[in-house]
């Protein structure tokens, strides 16, 4: 394993230690209950599935054989769960809970609740936005990728993310130098204080609260508009966002009357190339320069619409 890939794994052991000390994980019991964590996701599981046997638990929460037994066992001289034969399956034994173990899991999950909007009281509003997106964005990230975004007009505060987002990612993954970021802030600005509705426009895609691209188009003259700045953020490439925002700047830029539309990008920067090959652009001047402290190969593209 290389240095880095253990110092991201010693970073999330803290951070999970941290986390489950918030939460009181590691107490024996569950806050104001006489049940454990083990034995409250039991019911919990119970409680929110139908069907479930034995070996089912066992691997969903990954618990020993014996213990679960144990528990299951427990629960049964409480009254808290019953058995029944599967109807499908006279081998399985399937387990349900009581009306009394739907009761005790309702107060269950109401101690959780309590304890967590404990946590959250002295928190401003703002911060428990934060902290649901960033969960939000671990669980993306450690689950099931969500592909679920929207496309939004740009509100306050999104011209100087996008500024701050693109000179991060070219400067992280080119080494481009401070003229790149001086460039894009330059372009926001005329943007936003000449931007005419008719004519221009500006999409944010945003996930979860987080913006993850955005693209603008300008007018150049009167019959061609200018596609600017098309970003996607790292965390949310593949989702096909790149396409998308190119497809609205073509409909945009049709719908306004524009016969033409271009743009400006340098050859390193090949999956963006690609989409706009893709959605039919042409090559139309290249030159060598040096640039944002780089030498790169300046190229213009055009499209006829």
């Amino acid at each position: 394993m290389t240095t880095s890939l253990l110092e991201h794994a010693d970073a999330i052991r803290r951070f999970n230690r941290f986390y489950t000390r918030q939460i009181g994980a590691l107490d024996e019991h569950l806050v104001h209950t006489d049940f454990s964590l083990s034995e409250s996701r039991i019911l919990y599981e119970l409680g929110n599935s139908s069907g479930l046997t034995s070996t089912d638990l066992r691997q969903s929460l990954g618990l020993d054989a014996g213990y679960l037994s144990r528990i299951i066992a427990g629960f049964e001289k409480k009254g808290l769960v019953s058995k029944s034969r599967s109807a499908s399956d006279g081998r399985a034994t399937l387990l349900q809970l009581t009306a009394q173990g739907a009761t005790v899991l309702a107060s269950l999950e109401q101690a959780a609740r309590d304890a967590v909007a404990d946590l959250l009281q002295d928190m401003p509003s703002a911060r428990q936005q934060l902290l649901l997106q960033a969960m939000a964005q671990i669980q993306s990230l450690l689950g099931e990728r969500d592909t679920s975004y929207v496309l939004r007009p740009p509100q306050a505060g999104d011209m100087g993310l996008i500024v701050q987002q693109q000179a991060q990612l070219y400067t992280r993954e080119y080494g481009w130098n401070s003229d790149f970021e001086a460039m894009v802030a330059e372009i926001v600005a005329k943007f936003l204080r000449d931007f005419d509705p008719s004519a221009e426009r500006c999409w944010i895609a945003e996930q979860h609260g987080k913006v993850i691209g955005s693209v603008f188009v300008t007018r150049h003259d009167e019959s061609t508009a200018k596609l600017r700045m098309l970003y996607v953020d790292a965390s949310a490439r593949g989702l096909g966002i790149g396409k998308r925002l190119v497809e609205e700047t073509l409909r945009f830029a049709r719908d306004s009357g524009y016969t033409r539309m271009m743009l400006w990008t340098v050859s390193v920067l090949t999956d963006a190339r690609r989409l706009y090959q893709a959605a039919g652009f042409q090559l139309v001047e290249e030159a060598p320069v040096h640039e944002f402290g780089k030498d790169l190969v300046s190229q213009t593209w055009a499209l006829e619409l």
